[in-house]
């Protein structure tokens, strides 16, 4: 940055308050969930119910952030069925990602917390496992005190235009694209 571009004046100032938002944190970069789970600790630290709903992992993923999260008393559902790729019946992978949908929307519904994170919702959206218009209904009728965070890549555009803030990681390059496999304690 030369210094002609550094900023001498403020950015205009929010005005209004939210009682709640609602985040997408989409595109083919890393860091989606990990922003998303950065964000529960933040809740957490505030004294907020969070709940977090994994669409895709399965209960095989030992995940290092589940395990600091349930520490700190977040409610963590790990209901996916893994990779598709690996799936040997993707009517049963279909069915359990309909099942964690179920339970994320009564979460949303219950209004008990204060964050509810769908992480990677996006995939069985996009698959039309899921009704869109039914994630993107319950979203926006929520209860007024209930955030919701909602990941994974290609984000349809109808729950781009329901979120308050939407986020997209692109990739400039990436490990496993040299062949480097997932580490733990970075990647899970």
């Amino acid at each position: 940055m030369n210094p002609e571009e550094v900023p001498t004046k403020a950015p205009a100032r929010a005005t209004r308050k939210a009682q709640s938002v609602v985040i997408v944190n989409t595109g083919d970069g890393k860091g989606k969930s990990t922003a998303a789970f950065g964000t529960a600790m933040r809740a957490v630290a505030r004294g907020w119910k969070v709940c977090v709903i994994q669409f895709l992992k399965s209960e095989k993923w030992k995940v290092g952030e589940q395990k600091a999260a349930s520490s700190l008393g977040v409610e963590w559902w790990t209901i996916g069925d893994g990779f598709t790729w690996d799936s040997r019946n993707m009517e049963r992978t279909e069915a359990i990602a309909r099942r964690a949908w179920e339970v994320g929307k009564e979460k949303i519904r219950s209004g008990e917390y204060g964050l509810v994170v769908l992480d990677e919702i996006t995939y069985p959206m996009n698959w039309g496992w899921i009704p869109i218009s039914e994630v993107v209904e319950v979203i926006r009728t929520r209860p007024p005190s209930v955030n919701v965070i909602a990941t994974g890549r290609d984000a349809p555009q109808e729950l781009v235009d329901v979120a308050d803030t939407v986020t997209e990681m692109r990739k400039q390059k990436h490990a496993f694209d040299r062949g480097v496999q997932a580490m733990r304690g970075i990647d899970f």
